[in-house]
């Protein structure tokens, strides 16, 4: 087991690194994507010119409309507390890298980053880490220890299971989660078939899709037979490299996979946030937060 200082030495370095790129390119961005995306119902008015009609309510406007011979609109707030939920897969592929970092490690890098937006935004953050069941769930709150405590839990955590179940994963965020919250999914997607989970967590809540890949797990390199092993079935296959047309079945096989998961997120109304090992994640967590603004129809 790893010493409980060299633990916290490397969740505190993983919160300065970021905490600068958060600051330098998500000021301001974090607060007009998520926020007031939610809105409570407080009380009836008079319609008023320039209201919306799809705001009227018309069962008051029946009762008393014929007694006052006005409309009347339903008003709004803005609901300001909001939750953020990071759904981690901790199954045995994620800790898989060839080049700089592990899956999970990079999970864990744009977790903390999401996790510190939502906390310097007086917002709630859970956790949510599962396998091929759910292995831990922490609800969410707020404060600099606890989303500390979710990096460290991230990082670290030793997952029973082997495989990933993302449908049950799912399915239990939907029993968890009672109000509308900003659903973060983090995994590779080796897993049984999830599309109606997915759907029903898309129409419940916000959820963005993180899937996360290794370039050696899109593409094979000319290094002769080599045994490769499954490390979520244990599953061993001698695999020879040198042949172009392994190399090339390879590739297609990983791509229609890429393309079928693309698919089903589409279907579901689900952004995605393509994650690799060997890349800065920085540029994609940008794109993906212009993207949210210019479709809110918010200036940048």
């Amino acid at each position: 087991m790893e010493d409980p200082k060299e633990i916290l030495r490397k969740i505190r370095r993983l919160e300065l690194r970021t905490r600068a790129r958060v600051e330098a390119a998500f000021s301001g961005h974090y607060r007009s994507v998520f926020k007031g995306r939610g809105m409570n119902f407080e009380e009836v008015r008079e319609y008023q010119p320039g209201d919306e009609v799809r705001s009227i309510e018309w069962n008051v406007t029946a009762r008393l409309g014929e007694i006052r011979g006005e409309a009347f609109v339903k008003k709004f707030t803005e609901e300001r507390e909001l939750s953020v939920m990071l759904m981690v897969d901790i199954s045995r592929s994620g800790d898989f890298g060839s080049v700089q970092r592990s899956k999970r490690e990079l999970a864990a890098e744009v977790a903390c980053v999401l996790a510190f937006s939502a906390i310097r935004n007086n917002d709630r953050v859970g956790l949510l880490l599962f396998s091929d069941h759910v292995e831990f769930y922490l609800p969410p709150q707020r404060g600099r220890r606890h989303a500390l405590r979710i990096v460290r839990e991230i990082l670290f955590f030793e997952a029973k299971g082997k495989g990933t179940q993302v449908a049950s994963a799912l399915e239990r965020i939907n029993r968890l989660l009672h109000r509308r919250s900003v659903v973060f999914l983090f995994s590779d997607f080796q897993t049984p078939p999830f599309a109606k989970e997915l759907g029903i967590t898309a129409r419940r809540h916000d959820l963005v899709a993180m899937p996360l890949s290794d370039p050696r797990e899109e593409t094979l390199p000319d290094i002769g037979t080599v045994r490769l092993e499954d490390p979520e079935t244990g599953d061993v296959l001698e695999v020879a490299t040198r042949d172009r047309g392994v190399r090339n079945a390879f590739e297609a096989a990983v791509k229609v996979r890429k393309e079928a998961l693309a698919s089903e997120l589409r279907k579901a109304g689900v952004d995605r946030v393509s994650l690799h090992t060997d890349r800065d994640w920085l540029p994609a967590l940008q794109t993906f937060f212009k993207t949210r603004e210019r479709r809110a129809g918010i200036a940048l």
